[in-house]
This record gives structure tokens, C-alpha cells and sequence, in this order.
């Protein structure tokens, strides 16, 4: 493989999180489209990247330890979006990071049959039981209810689903337990990762003033990184985030946000097509890692 000329994808979810191919089955595809470098970054959780890690042997693809965990921003920062930290070339067996994303996890569990409670209050059949049938070997999200929701034609699309019932603030919504952003970032350098913030467009900050006092504090806390590559980032984002990592040296990372079925319209390291991320990129993610360690 021509590394020079590969493309890679550093933000990928499988069926630990809510992606619906598994590990291996990602390696498959990113060998077959020619990657050169990927990391699977399922959410508060390092269970996918563990069995990628496992099954990469030999192959030619370039495999990163990875994860995105869900935050809570810093004070005085509301975001309309989802608030992420990625944590890139963590220790897999790191005791603390473990034992948090345990907490987390049960968090996410719990939650799932509230959701299914408020959709059986609006009228809505459907069950927790259905939905793992369903998921299979996936960790069970919001995404996987939306699609039994689709099966059982209560709404036509994944977005519709979240749009009347699921998304923030509508009937079906509930919270969920986020660690704190500062101690998500210790948590992933003490652990010997890399964190990053992802898909800084997603924050809905609509002021570049403001988006760079938000990562001007996130640098004080000790974040490394911004996930500049990213589908929904325009030319313009992309040049204002390059501005950003070059003013509080961080090193730049970028993937597609790949979930599978669950967002059809995003494929493996080329978004939606036209996406490519340079296999510099990894190179200088994985040379920040050293100089950290």
C-alpha cells in the first residue's frame, strides 16, 4: 500500500456503540476501499476498538486505539449540539478509564427503558425486548429504537424519529449522565490517549470568537487535538479549525462519523462522497502520542 496516497477515517462507530458493522467487518471494508489508517471510536466505550485491535493482525491497515466520550461543556459555554471529547492510542486496560466507562455505560442502559416508557405513554407499541431482538449484538441506543420505530412504521426515517420523538427537548427524550469535559480529557492523557474535540461544527457556536474561547479553555484543561475533517465541515470550517489547531498547537485529526445502516448516507472514509483525509494526518496524530508518553 501506497500510504502517500491512502486516505484514512479516524472517527468510527461499530455494534459496541451504535454502528451496525462489526470490528472486524470494518477492517474488511476499509481494506477492500483502500484505508490506509482508521480508529474505531464507539461511544463511551473502548469494547469495539479492543476486538478491532484484535482481529487487525496482519492486515495492512493502520489501527489506532480510539473513543468518543459525551460530555458535559465547560461553564459558561452552552452548546445547542452534543458535547465530545475522542481520546485517540489509549491504553486498553488503563484500570480508571475502564471503571468510569463502566459507570457510563450502565447510564446508558438505564436510560433505554425510559425512552420506551414515554413512546408507550404517546400510543406507541413498542418494547425494550423488541429492540435488543432487533439490535443484535449492538449496544442499544437511541439510533436502534428509531429504526424498530421505522419497522413497526410508527415514523419513515431514522431523522423523523428523532426529530418528533427522540431528539433533545421533544416527548421521548431523556437525559443522560455525562462525565465532566476537564476530567473526560485527564482521564484519556492519564491513560496515555490523545483528546480531541470532535466536530466542533456540531456545537451549533455560531460566533468564531466564542468557538475560540471555547477551545482556548478546552487547551488549558489539557485537550491536544480538533477533529477538523469532518462531512459537515465546509471549506470554510475546515480553514478556520487548521487556524485554530496552528494557534494553540493541536494536532488535527478527522473521520466520517461512519455508523453503517444507521446513517446510510455517510460510507467508510468518504462521507458522503468526495471526503478524503490524508494519511499525514495519522502520522502526526501518532507523533504527538510519543512526545506525549
Amino acid at each position: 500500500m501506497d500510504c502517500n496516497q491512502a486516505g484514512i477515517d479516524l472517527h468510527i462507530h461499530s455494534t459496541a456503540s451504535d454502528g451496525t458493522l462489526s470490528p472486524g467487518e470494518i477492517l474488511r471494508l476499509a481494506e477492500n476501499l483502500g484505508l490506509g489508517a482508521i480508529s474505531i471510536t464507539d461511544h463511551d466505550t473502548l469494547k469495539g476498538s479492543k476486538e478491532l485491535l484484535e482481529v487487525a493482525g496482519s492486515s495492512d491497515v493502520r489501527v489506532i486505539s480510539g473513543i468518543e466520550i459525551s460530555t458535559i461543556p465547560p461553564a459558561s459555554f452552552a452548546v445547542a449540539g452534543s458535547f465530545h471529547i475522542l481520546g485517540y492510542g489509549i491504553r486498553l486496560n488503563d484500570p480508571v478509564l475502564n471503571h468510569t466507562l463502566e459507570t457510563l455505560q450502565q447510564a446508558r442502559v438505564n436510560r433505554n427503558p425510559l425512552i420506551i416508557g414515554r413512546l408507550n405513554e404517546m400510543g406507541l407499541d413498542i418494547s425494550i425486548e423488541e429492540v435488543i431482538q432487533a439490535s443484535g449484538e449492538a449496544q442499544i441506543g437511541r439510533p436502534h429504537i428509531a429504526q424498530l420505530m421505522i419497522q413497526k412504521g410508527f415514523v419513515r426515517t431514522i431523522d423523523e424519529a428523532f426529530d418528533v420523538y427522540l431528539g433533545f427537548n421533544k416527548p421521548a427524550y431523556v437525559e443522560k449522565y455525562k462525565l465532566d469535559c476537564q476530567k473526560a480529557i485527564e482521564m484519556i492523557i492519564r491513560a496515555g490517549g490523545i483528546p480531541v474535540l470532535a466536530h466542533p461544527f456540531l456545537l451549533g457556536i455560531p460566533d468564531e470568537s466564542r468557538t475560540e474561547s471555547l477551545v482556548a479553555a478546552l487547551k488549558e484543561m489539557g485537550l491536544q487535538g480538533i477533529e477538523v475533517y469532518y462531512p459537515d465541515h465546509t471549506c470554510e470550517h475546515v480553514q478556520f479549525y487548521l487556524k485554530l489547531a496552528r494557534s494553540y498547537d493541536l494536532v488535527i485529526t478527522g473521520g466520517t462519523d461512519f455508523h453503517g445502516a444507521i446513517k446510510p448516507d455517510i460510507q467508510l472514509g468518504c462521507g458522503r462522497g468526495g471526503f478524503f483525509i490524508p494519511y499525514s494526518v495519522y502520522d502526526l496524530l501518532l507523533n504527538r502520542q510519543q512526545t506525549m508518553v
